[in-house]
């Protein structure tokens, strides 16, 4: 990938004023592609210093490799949602780790995309921009360099990435819709499970309920803030947790994974610059554990 721009006014002097205002490239990305002389003024590498004029193009070249070993490669079915040369957008389904861990150290979706990486002749680090849960099911985006990756985490920090949930939890709701603000923290002597705590971060779930059927709901839920299992904790506080969330308390007779799926994103393209959407199909579990609350 490669950023150009052509200088149409006077109301920039340097290249690292287009780089910076026009771009938003990262101070710490801005050092490595100075180092790598990535930096071109009319096809000739530059200084940042160097003075523009009307006139003038500015390429930031993208295309250097990188050292990404540490990931091993696994052939896996990837569902690609979207791909473009800024980041590929696939549906994880649920029992597979975003990341390689001690114990899925070959089998996560990062090592699936390193496998496609390598089949494209993309030389990059694997660099997940969301994350989800083992046991969740839904959309996943990879960034294609770190300069996609640092301006759609950007957009999260700035509250412009939406993200939204469909979940099943147990019992019906007096109020359909409403939000759940109670702070997050790790409980005491755990490494994995969190709870609500005065001490915790800030978090914030907006939820509706969508569908109910006879003691569970169906809500869509959208998250102003991204705590690990926000949802799960959030859900499970209030009475209603997530069926098949064991860790939380939600009730295993009908499913063992949480009931939880990222069906929608929504973000500014960090290259196009326009909003785009995407939804992800509701899995095949999640349906028939619906379904089979419809028989009961």
């Amino acid at each position: 990938m490669k950023l150009i721009y052509k200088i149409e006014n006077n109301n920039h002097k340097t290249v690292k004023d287009i780089l910076i205002s026009h771009f938003h490239i990262s101070h710490r990305l801005l050092i490595k592609l100075k180092n790598l002389n990535n930096i071109f003024l009319n096809n000739f590498p530059c200084t940042v210093s160097k003075e523009i004029c009307i006139g003038d193009i500015i390429c930031v070249n993208l295309n250097y490799p990188e050292d990404n070993s540490n990931i091993v490669p696994r052939k896996m079915e990837l569902d690609i949602l979207y791909e473009d040369d800024a980041y590929i957008i696939v549906n994880k389904p649920y029992g597979i780790p975003v990341h390689p861990s001690i114990s899925h150290f070959e089998d996560s979706l990062s090592n699936g995309i390193k496998y496609y990486f390598d089949t494209i002749g993309l030389q990059k680090k694997i660099r997940p921009v969301n994350r989800i849960d083992k046991d969740t099911s839904g959309i996943v985006i990879f960034a294609k360099n770190e300069y996609i990756q640092e301006l759609l985490i950007q957009q999260m920090n700035s509250k412009q990435f939406v993200k939204e949930y469909i979940a099943i939890v147990e019992g019906l709701f007096e109020n359909k819709k409403g939000i759940i603000n109670l702070p997050i923290a790790r409980k005491e002597n755990s490494i994995i499970e969190r709870c609500v705590n005065s001490s915790g971060m800030p978090s914030i779930t907006h939820y509706e309920v969508i569908k109910e059927l006879k003691n569970i709901s169906v809500l869509k839920c959208y998250l102003e803030t991204g705590r690990t299992h926000q949802i799960r904790v959030h859900l499970s506080y209030i009475g209603h947790p997530l069926l098949g969330d064991e860790l939380y308390g939600g009730n295993l007779s009908h499913i063992n994974r949480q009931s939880l799926h990222s069906y929608y994103v929504s973000f500014i393209h960090p290259i196009k610059n326009c909003i785009v959407e995407y939804t992800c199909k509701f899995p095949e579990d999640l349906q028939n554990l619906l379904e089979s609350y419809v028989n009961i």
